[in-house]
């Protein structure tokens, strides 16, 4: 699946194949029991968005101010899995330990771009890391990592 039109995040996973909607449930879940309170669960982006609402940042994305500001986002795409993290891209102290916790993880090689990081099977998805990554920012520290990378 590329770019879902569903208008949530329980129908993306009710049109994935079954073996791809249990990996990302699993996903889901793990970032879901570790994301701090204020961030907001929903579509964003044609994928599952973690975002900080226009509740508490009404500028919103700065590229599209009528987006609330991305934070996180899971996708099954046709030939991985992707995970994408705005924070590991703006904080090189979180991509430091990230990396580092993952060569403990030790299942695959690492495949990460700027703010993506993309696993070929399901088995190779640290799920437990990739839930204590969620947990690791809240909505009031993107908020300001967020603006300081703008003001640069």
């Amino acid at each position: 699946m590329a770019s879902s039109s569903a208008s949530s995040p329980e129908q993306y996973l009710r049109e994935l194949d079954p073996e791809r909607k249990e990996a990302m449930e699993k996903l889901r879940k793990a970032i879901l029991k570790h994301l701090p309170k204020g961030f907001s669960e929903e579509m964003n982006y044609g994928m599952i968005g973690y975002v900080v609402p226009h509740s508490l940042y009404p500028p919103g994305y700065h590229c599209q101010p009528s987006q609330p500001l991305p934070f996180m986002g899971i996708a099954a795409q046709k030939n991985h899995y992707a995970l994408y993290h705005m924070g590991i891209y703006s904080d090189p102290a979180l991509k430091d330990w990230f990396i580092a916790a993952y060569e403990k993880f030790g299942k695959a090689k690492l495949d990460m771009g700027k703010s993506c990081i993309r696993f070929k099977k399901a088995e190779h998805i640290p799920f437990e890391l990739i839930g204590e990554l969620a947990g690791k920012m809240t909505p009031k520290q993107w908020i300001a990592l967020y603006e300081s990378a703008l003001k640069k």
